[in-house]
């Protein structure tokens, strides 16, 4: 990079990690620490929500799926704004009047000290996981740029993170993520407006928008009912429904933003933001990679977009046979060109189909000559634009914008790993009575924990495919499950601890059997949110029915019912 690009990208980071020290006032108690003493407007707390959603997985992973398959990807969030109203109306202000830190704190008052600790287990292996995968999409950009190892990329990306959310708790994750959310739509606002330039070069907007259309990259909904199929408009409204209402509501790294908020209005406020900001900004990321594939119709791009292996494969006995599909990859690029120029829709279709062909078979040769069967091509699209392709000072910006998503939604689940670890497992079964003190720097411990073993999961995760259907796969196998158990907990009165605590278990059986079985693992992912909780709240309600129900835990529910 330029060296002007590399002053963007220190002055950031400098800027964001001084910031969150610097909001580090009030934390000195574990109120403080974890929830900002419930004092956080709700513009902050939505900026905040969107924000530890939005990372550098959807700049890198979301740009590169929609370059791949086009705007489809949108149907995943159709569920969206359904489960923000429904959330809002319930779980807000149940939780927010039931004073917890955790939403698992609930799962004891409800049922049993074990029911609560199966949850909050659950939630932290599926987001320790998911908070790996998040840090390993910049880590692939800055291993492009600039031919680091992944862990070295790794340690650089996440220390600032690591820092400032350690030191400076949840008030430093939320108002540096109410700047860093700034940054993200700056940055995506700009790589738009240069893509456009460079496409009218060449060709009218309305002829982009027509070869973009004619490989299907516009389609964005599909009415097909097919559970195979990961992306339709059903399983973004039914599978997509339960997905945001786990990680919305049951998830601590999106519970834990609402609590931060002054009152029950404000943080319904903060929801419902995202349920009209949300997609409008996802088509604004997945307009981007459709951009990317239109401008590089008329502009030569590389063969594989991940070069990693390109030296490598040069020095092996393949390089023949490799160099001969440059030459055929070429030859295409060159028919596509001219056919999209003419606007002869048969020849174009053809030239492309002709491109994928050879970029399937360039990727079959690296696989075949590194023995890396994971190698994937995708998330490094956007990337190879950013560096190759903007200009000097939007380089900058660029990877700036990338190192804020992942910064922001790294430091919000960072810190909710931590406030888990501490309040539904530490102090609640092994240091009981401490001071506030002995509470805080034990906290801090589990942040720092936390970030390093972040760190080693994002060192094996960036060849897993497409980073944003990764990260939701990873936490599908948990979220029905979760939400599963809160629904035993919240709609009925008839539930016992028993039946609770056997459905999850029951849930996450069923979950991992489709997802992994031969007869059952090409149902959609999407899906495993619907079974999953459906599993739950049946096995429980069945369990529940052949045994008395506590007073107490009808006292519990009833009260929590009345309350809201």
């Amino acid at each position: 990079m330029h060296p002007v690009d590399w002053a963007v990208v220190v002055v950031y980071l400098v800027w964001i990690v001084y910031d969150g020290l610097r909001r580090s006032k009030g934390t000195d108690k574990v109120d403080g620490y974890f929830l900002a003493n419930r004092s956080l407007p709700w513009w902050a707390v939505g900026l905040s929500v969107m924000a530890t959603q939005m990372s550098a997985v959807t700049l890198v992973g979301t740009t590169g799926q929609a370059y791949a398959t086009g705007l489809r990807f949108i149907q995943l969030y159709f569920g969206l704004p359904l489960a923000m109203v429904i959330l809002s109306l319930t779980v807000v202000p149940f939780f927010t009047r039931a004073r917890v830190y955790t939403a698992y704190e609930y799962l004891e008052r409800r049922f049993d000290v074990r029911t609560r600790s199966l949850a909050s287990f659950l939630f932290l292996v599926g987001r320790a996981f998911s908070l790996g995968v998040t840090l390993a999409a910049p880590s692939v950009v800055m291993s492009a740029i600039l031919g680091w190892t992944l862990p070295v990329t790794v340690l650089v990306i996440s220390v600032p993170m690591i820092l400032y959310t350690t030191i400076g708790g949840v008030q430093a994750v939320a108002w540096t993520d109410v700047k860093q959310m700034f940054v993200v739509v700056g940055g995506m606002s700009a790589a738009v407006a240069v893509l456009l330039y460079g496409i009218l070069h060449s060709v009218s907007l309305g002829d982009a928008l027509h070869l973009a259309g004619a490989t299907g990259r516009l389609k964005a909904i599909d009415f097909r009912f097919d559970p195979r199929e990961t992306y339709t408009f059903w399983s973004g409204m039914i599978g997509g429904l339960f997905l945001m209402l786990s990680y919305f509501g049951c998830d601590q790294s999106q519970v834990q933003r609402y609590l931060t908020a002054k009152s029950i209005d404000e943080a319904r406020h903060s929801l419902l933001m995202s349920a009209f900001v949300k997609i409008p900004l996802q088509l604004l990321i997945l307009t981007s990679g459709v951009l990317v594939f239109v401008f590089y119709l008329f502009q030569t791009p590389p063969m594989l977009f991940n070069q990693t292996y390109d030296a490598q494969v040069a020095a092996s006995p393949a390089a023949g046979e490799y160099a001969a599909l440059e030459k055929d990859f070429n030859a295409a690029i060159d028919a596509r060109r001219a056919a999209s120029g003419r606007g002869e829709r048969s020849a174009f279709l053809e030239s492309d189909a002709h491109v994928r062909d050879v970029r399937a078979k360039a990727a079959a040769v690296v696989r075949r000559v590194t023995g890396d069967q994971r190698y994937n091509d995708v998330n490094y699209v956007f990337p190879t634009f950013i560096t190759t392709r903007m200009p000097i000072g939007l380089v900058g910006l660029m990877i700036a914008a990338i190192f804020a998503a992942a910064m922001s939604a790294s430091g919000g689940e960072l810190n909710a790993l931590a406030t888990a670890t501490i309040i539904d497992f530490y102090r609640r079964h092994f240091v009981t009575q401490a001071s506030e003190g002995h509470y805080l720097t034990v906290s801090k411990l589990a942040t720092l924990f936390w970030g390093l073993f972040a760190c080693v999961v994002a060192m094996y995760s960036a060849n897993q495919g497409s980073l944003v259907e990764v990260v939701n796969r990873y936490g599908s196998f948990f979220y029905g499950s979760l939400l599963g158990v809160f629904m035993l907990a919240i709609l009925t009165t008839r539930a016992t601890a028993r039946g609770a605590f056997w459905g999850v278990i029951s849930g996450m059986v069923v979950v991992l059997t489709v997802a992994f079985s031969p007869w059952t693992r090409d149902i959609a992912f999407l899906w495993h949110n619907l079974i999953g909780a459906l599993v739950v709240f049946v096995v429980g309600m069945a369990i529940s029915m052949c045994e008395p129900l506590p007073a107490s835990a009808q006292a519990v529910a009833g009260g929590s019912r009345s309350g809201q």
